[in-house]
């Protein structure tokens, strides 16, 4: 399996290494005397506050930045109407590193309703307003004008998961990779520790961004890709056209690559691309043109799967794409950082606060996290709607044991007030610490999208007890009361190990646990990727099982989501019937967010299955909630138990032909008008305006609405 050639930790420090390490990377120049520094090396812009705690990106990378010998100063949350904020620590020596912050900014600022947000939990007193839309594009345009000639690199989640052609919700349209709107020099995608020590220490050397592109993870604007690739065009892995193509990389109910058994199975074959390390080094795919899927939603389906299909780091390759006269090139997927490398990035001296200037404002997404700890990266789910495999990679990046009970030592040193609580031992989910794949050669050619849908694969190692273990010997040290898991727990993974779902419910549940099966109903669950709605029910058996056990009384909180792609108003409606037979009367609720990138947002764009053979003719087409008045039926359906959506349900209803349903008899999902007016039938007691909010509630004991 490919090994990166260099460690992060072992590259030659650059000559500020001098100055040693600051208690917060500097913010304003007299921050800046303080240090002794006359010029930064690298300043970092954000939309966030800068918080200098390593579940915030920008104090990962200062930190990291910090420690390879630079001198690395912070803007966070500039002013964007003017260059002044952004020359405010001077001319960078080497370049700018831009991000919009932890989230995308247009996630951040906008519901899924298109409705602007007035908060902002990534900045003081939780105030919105404090980032432009479209930060990245925005900030690199005035680091720009501040000074011509300085090296931008972009970078982050918004930066991420737009480095190819994507459709964008917001605007209704596709837009072209945000690196030729930024005018960036390099983007990098992912975490991006790997790629931006070598790309820091390359230009502190003095060579050109534009000759670093062999550097893994990251996207260029070239007139010319370089001459020693062969390029296959990417009809070529699957012909998004009518004629029959018997390989079908997305076929995820065959074997995985390098099971024996697979070559007698009597139906179309998986296509097993498993190339050469030269062959994927000096392969390049061809993806359509910017200008081909501007108005062409099913090749704009093809290039997505294509995309999906070539991000193994270890047997993916590396693509182009035209965007008029000029050609994107993204190279390959970064090499997974080792458990030693892991340790060290949140090994670095981070203060755990926020920065000083910040007096006594409440930072909320500080709050929530400045107990937790970070203990893994990555997700192999490969849940439709959600954009985390995409931006951190499938393969599961884990922390020692050791380092991680040293951060919880090292919280209940300098988190300012600690009870003895940490409020989470998780990361993109709790429960896939050291799971992986068993067989590293199909891992390293695998192209299935998901290890755990339809079913968990064979080769996918399920054993919790590193997991246990960590927890047990965490709830031992000293000073600390309580480890919660606020991280959202995979439980059809949790049903493989009684004993895993023993500790979390014993020890780990403070009263609620979240998790979410999304649906009940199998149509969208497969678009989804989500497992059937029975391993639910076999997990909340365990779980009441173990919460007898304990004598406790804890109650799951399932999160569902309404108008997903390939969502009938039947599901829906069933959905709600399992929610009033269940008890469960959902207060906050959220319709499906088109994120970038996600294969979701493809289907929602091309009302097509992305997730089988993409064609013109005979395709999946699959309905999709659009509309507002469909998305707001959908989301209707979620709270049937608000009089406020009544009218609106009887006539969705009745236009079903489930007339039945409306009515105080058993069974009933809605009261009729005459029902209300006579008994004062289902009288509404929660909702916005309640005292008490939960994101689900139980109509039984505790979870009274």
């Amino acid at each position: 399996m490919i090994q990166a050639k260099t460690k992060i930790y072992d590259y030659p420090k650059y000559w500020a290494e001098c100055y040693g390490s600051s208690p917060f990377l500097p913010t304003s120049k007299q921050e800046m005397d303080q240090l002794g520094w006359d010029s930064c090396d690298i300043i970092l812009v954000t939309g966030d506050a800068y918080v200098d705690h390593p579940s915030f990106g920008m104090a990962v990378i200062g930190r990291l930045l910090e420690s390879q010998g630079f001198r690395v100063g912070i803007i966070d949350q500039p002013n964007w109407n003017s260059k002044d904020d952004f020359m405010k620590l001077g001319k960078p020596n080497l370049y700018f590193g831009i991000t919009a912050g932890n989230m995308d900014s247009m996630i951040n600022r906008y519901t899924a309703d298109k409705k602007i947000r007035h908060d902002d939990a990534y900045s003081p007193d939780n105030k919105g307003g404090k980032r432009p839309d479209r930060a990245v594009i925005v900030y690199s345009q005035k680091c720009r004008e501040a000074f011509k000639d300085v090296p931008i690199v972009i970078g982050g989640i918004e930066a991420s998961l737009r480095r190819i052609v994507h459709y964008d919700y917001w605007s209704e349209s596709v837009r072209r990779s945000i690196i030729f709107d930024s005018k960036a020099d390099i983007l990098l995608f992912g975490n991006a520790e790997r790629a931006l020590v070598e790309v820091s220490h390359r230009i502190a050397r003095g060579e050109q961004v534009q000759n670093m592109l062999d550097v893994r993870g990251c996207a260029f604007n070239l007139q010319k890709y370089p001459s020693h690739y062969n390029e296959i065009d990417s009809s070529r892995i699957e012909k998004p056209f009518k004629e029959f193509v018997p390989q079908n990389p997305y076929e995820y109910d065959k074997p995985c690559a390098g099971d024996k058994e697979q070559s007698t199975t009597s139906e179309v074959s998986v296509i097993q691309i498993k190339p050469s390390k030269h062959e994927v080094e000096n392969t390049v795919v061809r993806l359509p043109s910017y200008e081909k899927l501007l108005n062409d939603k099913i090749l704009y389906a093809h290039a997505s799967r294509i995309m999906h299909l070539e991000t193994n780091p270890y047997s993916g390759r590396a693509l182009v794409q035209k965007h008029g006269a000029r050609e994107l090139f993204v190279t390959q997927s970064p090499i997974p950082l080792t458990t030693e490398e892991m340790d060290f990035v949140f090994g670095l001296p981070y203060a755990r606060v926020p920065h000083p200037k910040y007096t006594n404002k409440k930072i909320p997404a500080y709050e929530m996290i400045k107990t937790s700890v970070n203990i893994m990266r990555g997700c192999f789910g490969g849940c439709s709607f959600c954009s985390i495999t995409e931006h951190e990679g499938r393969i599961i990046q884990n922390r020692s044991k050791e380092s991680i009970l040293n951060e919880i030592k090292d919280i209940k040193e300098k988190v300012p007030g600690f009870t003895g609580m940490i409020s989470d031992l998780g990361g993109p989910t709790a429960n896939m610490y050291r799971l992986g794949c068993k067989d590293p050669k199909a891992e390293a050619n695998c192209r299935r999208p998901s290890c755990v849908f339809p079913s968990i694969c064979k080769k996918l190692n399920t054993d919790h007890q590193y997991t246990i273990d960590l927890y047990k010997s965490a709830r031992k040290i000293d000073g600390v009361k309580k480890i919660m898991i606020a991280s959202g727990v995979r439980y059809d993974l949790a049903v493989e190990s009684p004993e895993y779902v023993k500790e979390l419910v014993t020890h780990h549940v403070g009263g609620y646990l979240k998790i979410a099966p999304e649906h009940t109903e199998k149509r969208p669950l497969d678009l989804m990727m989500k497992p059937g709605i029975g391993t639910y029910d076999r997990f909340k058996q365990m779980f009441e099982q173990y919460s007898k056990e304990a004598g406790k009384k804890q109650y799951l909180i399932p999160y569902f989501i309404a108008a997903h792609p390939g969502t009938e108003d039947e599901d829906m409606l069933n959905l709600a019937l399992w929610l009033k037979k269940n008890n469960f009367r959902c207060d906050q609720v959220q319709n499906f967010y088109p994120s970038p990138m996600c294969n979701a947002t493809t289907m929602y764009y091309s009302e097509t299955n992305s997730l089988k053979k993409v064609k013109y003719k005979k395709r999946n087409i699959i309905n999709t909630a659009k509309s507002e008045k469909k998305r707001k039926l959908h989301k209707a359906f979620l709270r049937y138990h608000d009089e406020n959506n009544w009218d609106v349900l009887r006539e969705a209803v009745k236009d079903m032909g489930k007339s039945h349903l409306i009515g105080d008899k058993e069974g009933c999902l809605i009261p009729s008008v005459d029902s209300v007016k006579k008994n004062n039938f289902y009288q509404r007691k929660s909702g916005r305006h309640a005292s008490k909010r939960f994101a689900t509630k139980h109509t039984k004991n505790q979870f009274k609405s």
